[in-house]
C-alpha cells in the first residue's frame, strides 16, 4: 500500500467516524443478539435444558443469522454504502476532493476500502454479540449452566467468510449507483427494489443470477429447500465475479464522468 493511498484511507476513515453509517453498523450488529437476550430472560424457565444441549452454539448461531442474512446484511449494505458515498454530496465537497493531489483510482478505491472495512467491522461485532447472547443469560439467571459443547470456531469463521463474500456484489453495485446520483433516495430506492425482488425470486431456479440473493441463498438452502431453489452454480464464485464487474464498471463511470460533483 503506497503512502498516498494510505493517507487517503485515513482521511476517509475520519469522515465516516461521525456518520450515521457507523452507528448503523453498531446497532445492526447488536440488534439481534440483544433481542435474543431479552427473549431468553423473559422465558428463563426453559434455559437450563437449552444450555445443557450439546448443539447449543450451532443452534444459537443459526437463529442469530436468520435476520442478518435475510434483512440486516442486504439492507445494511444498501444503506451504509449509500450513506458513506453521499458524505461528499451532503457537504458539497466533491469538487474539493477532486482538486486534491490524488488520482481518480485512489479516491475511488480508498472510499470502497472503507466501506469494506465497515462491513468487516459488522461481522466482528455481530460475532461478539452472538457470543454475549449465549453467555449473558448464563451469568444473570441462577441455575443455568455454562453452554454445553465446544464452540466450533473454524466452522463459524468459514461461514462468516462465505457471508462476507456474498455481500460484496451489494456493496459494489450500491457504490457505483450512489456515486452516480446526488439524490440519496435513488440508490436507496434501487437497492430496496432489488432486495424485495430478490425475496420474491428465491424459489426461481435462476435465483443465483440476482446479485442481491447470495446471503439469503446461503442461509436458506440448509433446511429450507421449500423456500429457495438450489443454485446450479457456486454462488460464492458468482458473488466475486459480480463484485469485480460492478467495481470495474463503477470505476469507469466515476472516472469518465464530466461533472465532478
Amino acid at each position: 500500500m503506497n503512502t498516498v493511498f494510505f493517507h487517503s484511507l485515513q482521511s476517509e476513515w475520519l469522515k465516516q467516524r461521525k456518520s450515521l453509517a457507523s452507528w448503523m453498523v453498531i446497532v445492526g450488529a447488536f440488534f439481534t443478539p440483544a433481542v435474543i437476550i431479552v427473549v431468553r430472560l423473559f422465558h428463563r424457565e426453559g434455559l437450563p435444558g437449552l444450555y445443557a444441549t450439546d448443539g447449543f452454539w450451532p443452534l444459537l448461531w443459526r437463529n442469530s443469522w436468520e435476520s442478518a442474512a435475510i434483512f440486516f446484511l442486504p439492507m445494511g449494505g444498501i444503506l451504509a454504502t449509500t450513506l458513506i458515498t453521499q458524505i461528499e454530496y451532503k457537504n458539497n465537497a466533491w469538487k474539493l476532493v477532486h482538486v486534491l493531489p490524488l488520482s481518480t483510482a485512489t479516491i475511488y478505491f480508498s472510499k470502497l476500502a472503507i466501506i469494506l472495512l465497515m462491513l468487516g467491522g459488522f461481522f466482528l461485532l455481530f460475532n461478539v454479540g452472538i457470543y454475549l447472547s449465549g453467555v449473558i443469560p448464563y451469568l444473570l439467571v441462577p441455575g443455568v449452566p455454562y453452554p454445553a459443547g465446544s464452540l466450533p470456531h473454524a466452522r463459524f469463521l468459514g461461514e462468516d467468510l462465505r457471508f462476507f463474500v456474498d455481500c460484496l456484489p451489494i456493496v459494489a453495485l450500491q457504490y457505483a449507483v450512489s456515486l452516480r446520483f446526488r439524490n440519496f433516495l435513488i440508490p436507496v430506492g434501487c437497492g430496496f427494489l432489488l432486495w424485495v425482488g430478490t425475496l420474491a425470486a428465491l424459489a426461481w431456479r435462476w435465483n443465483f443470477l440476482i446479485p442481491y440473493s447470495y446471503t439469503m441463498i446461503e442461509y436458506l438452502r440448509e433446511g429450507h429447500g421449500n423456500k429457495v431453489a438450489s443454485p446450479a452454480v457456486d454462488i460464492h464464485v458468482m458473488a466475486i465475479g459480480y463484485f469485480i464487474l460492478f467495481t470495474l464498471v463503477g470505476y469507469w463511470l466515476f472516472a469518465t464522468r464530466k461533472e465532478k460533483g
